[in-house]
């Protein structure tokens, strides 16, 4: 991503390190935290590790976040 860029909040970010895709909850200095879209425990990048999304990956956090809510709530697909 480089050096000395942040994302901001919101953003969709892959995590090179990790090879996932998150939606960045807060950002403090070079550490950036992510949340996945399934409801999974958040964790914490170096922004330097991350870059955006790609289109593809972004639907698939979207439909991961989708169907967290529908699970949330008890609805069926």
């Amino acid at each position: 991503m480089g050096t000395s860029e942040a994302p901001e909040k919101g953003a969709v970010m892959w995590d090179t390190a990790r090879d996932r895709v998150g939606r960045v909850v807060d950002v403090d200095g070079p550490i950036v935290r992510l949340r996945p879209g399934d409801d999974g425990s958040p964790w914490r990048a170096r922004a330097a590790d991350l870059r955006l999304a790609s289109p593809a990956e972004e639907l698939r956090l979207k439909v991961a976040e989708i169907n967290s809510r529908h699970s949330q709530y008890g609805l069926r697909r």
